[in-house]
């Protein structure tokens, strides 16, 4: 039996936060400082990190977020050419950052990673009623970690 294709849409893969003058600013001091740290505790290995870190961290928040092909069909979302499989998450729900909807996929494993994937309002009533057909939706919050990178608009 073949995969029908329930709903295919485009979203980028992650929001975009814009950063001022203040955030760069911020960065360059913070380097500076932990630079200056490592090389007064003669601590040569941290100081390369923390340069390889900062080239990163520029890296990617310099890079636009890439625009990507969703599509839902009777198995699982497909993202491009992966495939995440109904059947390996728990639950999904809905996310509302900032007029940016999301679905957030629970995994069944106890140390999988949850997958979020950005849609349009749009399209939003026939994806949820179709993730809901094949998982329990349960209310999400952003983590930890999500509020952080929100925090520090990375």
């Amino acid at each position: 039996m073949a995969n029908k294709t329930l709903v295919n849409w485009e979203a980028r893969e992650y929001i975009e936060y814009k950063k001022n003058t203040g955030w760069y600013i911020g960065l360059a001091a913070i380097t500076i400082g932990l630079c200056a740290v490592a090389i007064f505790m003669q601590q040569w290995t941290f100081l390369l990190l923390i340069v390889v870190a900062v080239v990163a961290l520029l890296t990617y928040t310099l890079r636009s977020p890439r625009l990507l092909h969703y599509s839902l069909t009777d198995k699982g979302l497909s993202e491009g050419n992966n495939l995440y499989v109904f059947s390996d998450f728990k639950s999904f729900g809905v996310l509302n950052e900032n007029n940016h909807y999301s679905i957030v996929l629970m995994p069944k494993k106890r140390f999988g990673s949850r997958v979020t994937v950005y849609f349009p309002e749009a399209e939003g009533e026939q994806i949820v009623d179709v993730f809901g057909a094949h998982l329990p939706m349960e209310p999400v919050k952003l983590d930890l970690l999500d509020r952080l990178v929100k925090f520090l608009r990375i």
